[in-house]
């Protein structure tokens, strides 16, 4: 607690919220400002050491060293690396120029007045030559950088003088001063030596002394952290207090408190905003993980041993019993969150794979870390224990809704980036300010009592993470669940959005407002809870939709109650438990779809009855292990600190809603023609073959295919280990085509999606037979082409391994073909050699359907099978580094009335080809991808389209 006047002269006792003292201003600005130039140098050379040094004239081995300006304004991504750390130092400087001006006021206002103008001006022209590089504009990265060295000399000449006399700090200030200016004596005479003399070496001996002034520039600056040493900086109840404390060195014989005062007689945003944005680090880090691992066993298709990485998830709490290293994470809480977010936010910058994995993992370590010690440190008091579980659930539907924002993808996930529509800077900028402004609690905490069993207590909270990351991180996951085809007959993605949100901002005000004891009744959580979970399972469509958004708001409830059986625990112990819990719920959440690939996997297979039933009674037991706790009434900072929250994501996401709803009816590439492009693609659930995030890729290779009706399998990422996410909502969205996302993830398929340009009128999800191996889905769904009803299906067989379960299927989608007395198309993964085995079930008298090419021997997976449509032409395009599957497409046009009266079998299904001079210009496939194609796509194996006989 600390005193302070307000501003009508009274006294009142403040509660502290944060305390920092004034030092770490001087340190924070040091470490971004040295860590920017010296990340990009060690980067630069370590990606482009030939290139950076070469110059003009010279380059390795006459010239060795690489200048200032070419680490920090040449190469990508050192580039940027130094921008975004600059970027950050800005704050910290900032207030470095208001502090330092605050103490020397006194010694001399006018010389302080002059010092801290030319500092704000020296700031914004060093904005101007880090931003322009001498890359961009030569003539302006110099204008601003002679500016800035100018404006140095009243800036270094004002500090210094105004120092107090006698001082460390003013023999610091002027001999660096002097050794700064001193160093553009060489500096300038190497220069000259390499521009005029052309010397070679010249330019490294210069590039030595500019990093000198680097050096001594950013140095001058720390001296500050003397005088900044007597300086408490404190955020209280209304109220930040400076305090300078009169040191007898200096002479100074009064107090001085500097204190802007709040309008609220309860002044705690700051410290929940710190907390619901670090909360946003935390759940993007973790939902990485599992992404980035589950990329390796999708390579290897099998268990990797990468998926060891998950132990990362519990391992780190062993460092909570550590008595000194806890004291530590408790009062410099922000050391654990900016290494989560450069470790973990900044993993996009790792190209490598394997390196972006182990990066992933140690900001992983250290959100979860900071998880455990902030809880920890926290409660001891129960309403701000309260105010923290709150904060974590708002981060949460943050990460909601910004992944509604960007069509399911979390935009600062390191698979994303630039290209394929990531954030990735803005935020690591965003999430290090938050980190930055962690609040610290008291490491002198009063004991708790021990209310409930360890084991209970981490099992509750095991099970209550889960269902957090496993339902509630993305708003279209549940939708997935009640999705069950056309007509539609429940929520999409963008319909559904909205009620998904009311009932998670629901849920996280009535955990704001009430007392967490009034969620324990066995009432509340037996009919709000239990019945909703029996609702969103059992029932699709609008009912079971709104058993999910019931269970939504439950979850989102029982927040603080369910934080608050930390309380008493060893956290070491407690959250190494938990989490080894989650880990195991996790897992088998991947089992009930991955049996076929893991040990014991048949154990629950097709179980998701199991994994939410479980969790549902995990989450019960932590609820009743907390069924004595009595907390006083809840302050109304808390409330108004949400609502602010719940307000600007609610007004977000109403604005996205708006803008992804369609208007008008989309349009087929080629209308005029009366064809149409259907593609076939197993798209290796949106990960490329270098772990990014794909769907851009793909929508610009369908575009440019002018596909028009396209089957994509291996599709369900609407699970853990697949991001909660959904990638087919981009590629409809941006190539304007209805989208059916087959087989929801509680169906245990690996998941087949339809898109079309064509109105789907009718479609049914098929799980085919499956008694051994994994279940294969199917669509089969009727459109509206032209006026016509055509059906189309997209199926994927199932593995290799299980040759019955490949026989059962090929028999039963037979009949499904065979059943319909409509033109059909199959869009399909077959798993069989062309003409041998079951491809001789699929081409039949019982199906009724045709082989594109019965000729294209060198197929194995994918098939495009057609009947009661004409063939015009087909193609297979290389898929660059997208997935590990071609691109397969055919264009079809409808019969004719004297085609179908005059019916020709050999002409319509057989393999009359002719020369594409010979097809009308409207039919032809696209020339782009002739020859060497674009981006790495090209007509292969046949080198070019094939095209078939179009009229009797």
């Amino acid at each position: 607690m600390s005193n302070a006047k307000t501003s009508g002269g009274s006294q009142r006792t403040q509660t502290v919220v944060y305390s920092v003292n004034g030092s770490w201003v001087a340190y924070a600005h040091a470490f971004f400002a040295y860590s920017a130039f010296f990340a990009a140098l060690i980067v630069g050379c370590w990606l482009h050491y030939h290139k950076i040094v070469k110059n003009a004239s010279f380059g390795y081995p006459d010239e060795w060293f690489p200048s200032v300006s070419a680490t920090i304004g040449d190469r990508y991504p050192e580039r940027s690396l130094f921008q975004v750390l600059i970027a950050v130092t800005s704050g910290p400087r900032f207030l470095l120029l208001a502090l330092n001006y605050f103490i020397c006021a006194e010694n001399g206002p006018l010389l302080a007045t002059i010092g801290v103008v030319c500092g704000i001006m020296r700031t914004f022209t060093c904005g101007g030559w880090v931003y322009i590089t001498s890359t961009d504009d030569h003539d302006w990265h110099d204008i601003f950088m002679i500016a800035y060295i100018l404006l140095t000399i009243p800036w270094t000449v004002c500090m210094s003088v105004l120092s107090p006399k006698g001082s460390i700090v003013r023999r610091g200030r002027t001999w660096t001063a002097i050794a700064f200016f001193s160093t553009l004596v060489p500096l300038v005479y190497w220069f000259i030596q390499h521009k005029v003399h052309v010397r070679p070496g010249a330019y490294s001996i210069y590039a030595y002394f500019e990093w000198a002034l680097i050096l001594l520039d950013v140095g001058f600056d720390t001296w500050s952290v003397v005088d900044f040493a007597d300086i408490e900086i404190t955020i209280g109840s209304g109220i930040l207090v400076k305090k300078i404390v009169p040191i007898e060195s200096k002479k100074i014989d009064s107090k001085i408190d500097l204190k802007v005062v709040s309008t609220s007689s309860s002044f705690s945003f700051l410290p929940f905003a710190a907390h619901v944005v670090n909360s946003f680090t935390f759940w993007s880090v973790l939902s990485a993980l599992f992404l980035a691992v589950w990329y390796f066993p999708l390579w290897h298709m099998g268990i990797s041993g990468y998926e060891a990485a998950i132990v990362t998830y519990f391992v780190p709490h062993f460092l909570l019993a550590v008595p000194h290293l806890k004291s530590f994470l408790a009062s410099y809480p922000l050391v654990t969150r900016v290494l989560a977010v450069l470790f973990g936010i900044g993993a996009y910058k790792i190209e490598e794979p394997e390196h972006k994995l182990l990066s992933i993992s140690i900001g992983t370590a250290f959100s979860v870390v900071s998880l455990a010690s902030e809880s920890s440190a926290a409660s001891s008091d129960p309403q701000t224990l309260k105010e923290y579980a709150v904060a974590q659930v708002l981060g949460l539907m943050a990460t909601s809704v910004f992944k509604y924002m960007c069509f399911s993808n979390n935009p600062i996930w390191p698979v994303m980036h630039k290209e394929n529509g990531g954030y990735n800077e803005i935020g690591i900028f965003v999430c290090l300010v938050g980190a930055l402004f962690t609040p610290k609690y008291s490491t002198a905490s009063k004991p708790v009592e021990k209310r409930s069993s360890l084991l209970l207590s981490a099992l509750g909270f095991g099970g209550y993470f889960f269902s957090l990351q496993y339902l509630l991180g993305d708003s279209s996951t549940l939708i997935m669940w009640a999705w069950d085809g056309y007509p539609i007959t429940g929520p999409t993605p963008v319909t559904g959005a909205l009620f998904h949100f009311g009932a998670f901002a629901g849920g996280i005000l009535a955990a704001s407002k009430l007392n967490p004891q009034t969620f324990t009744s066995v009432f509340y959580n037996i009919l709000v809870g239990g019945v909703s979970a029996f609702v969103l399972y059992y029932f699709p469509g609008w009912v079971g939709y709104a058993g999910s958004c019931s269970y939504t708001f439950y979850l989102a409830s029982i927040s603080p109650l369910v934080w608050r059986i930390i309380s008493g625990h060893n956290p070491a112990a407690f959250f190494t438990l938990s989490f080894f819990f989650t880990i195991v719920i996790s897992l088998a959440s991947v089992w009930i779809v991955a049996y076929a690939f893991v040990p014991g996997g048949f154990l629950l297979r097709e179980r998701t009855d199991i994994v939410l039933g479980t969790s549902f009674l995990m989450v019960l037991v932590g609820v009743w292990q907390n069924t004595s706790v009595q907390v006083k009434k809840t302050t109304g900072s808390i409330v108004k600190n949400s609502l602010t929250f719940i307000a600007v994501l609610l007004a977000l996401a109403t604005a996205v809603t708006f803008n992804r709803t369609p208007v008008g009816e989309f349009t087929p590439y080629n209308p005029s023609s009366g064809s149409f492009t259907a593609g076939i693609w197993c798209v290796h659930f949106g990960l490329d073959n270098d772990m990014w995030s794909s769907e851009t890729r793909m929508l610009n290779l369908l575009r440019d295919a002018q596909v028009d009706i396209v089957g994509l399998l291996e599709t369900d990422t609407q699970r853990l280990i697949g991001g909660n996410r959904d990638f087919s909502q981009t590629i409809a969205h941006e190539l304007g085509m209805y989208a059916d996302y087959g087989p929801g993830p509680n169906k245990h398929t690996w998941g087949a999606v339809l898109l079309s340009k064509f109105p789907i009128l009718r479609s049914t999800h098929h799980l085919m037979p499956s008694p051994v191996g994994e279940l294969a889905p199917a669509i089969h769904a009727t459109l509206d082409i032209y006026g016509e009803e055509v059906d189309v299906v997209v199926f994927h067989s199932g593995q290799e391994e299980d040759e019955e379960d490949r026989r059962l299927q090929s028999l039963k989608l037979a009949e499904i073909m065979g059943s319909s007395d409509r033109p059909l198309v199959l869009l399909s993964y077959l798993v069989t050699e062309p003409l041998q085995g079951n491809y001789n079930t699929y081409v039949s008298e019982a199906s009724g359907m045709h082989d594109i090419d019965s000729t294209d021997w060198d197929r194995w997976c994918e098939y495009i099978l057609f009947r009661d449509v004409k063939k015009v032409a087909y193609a297979r395009i290389s898929r660059s580094t997208i997935t590990d599957t071609e691109l397969q497409i055919a264009k079809f046009k409808l019969l004719t009335e004297d085609e179908k009266n005059n019916f020709d079998e050999d002409l319509i299904y057989g393999n009359h080809f002719i020369d594409e001079e010979d097809v009308p210009e409207e039919l032809r496939m696209p020339q782009m991808f002739r020859g060497d194609g674009v981006r790495d796509h090209r007509y292969h194996v046949f080198d070019e389209p094939r095209y078939f006989a179009q009229s009797r």
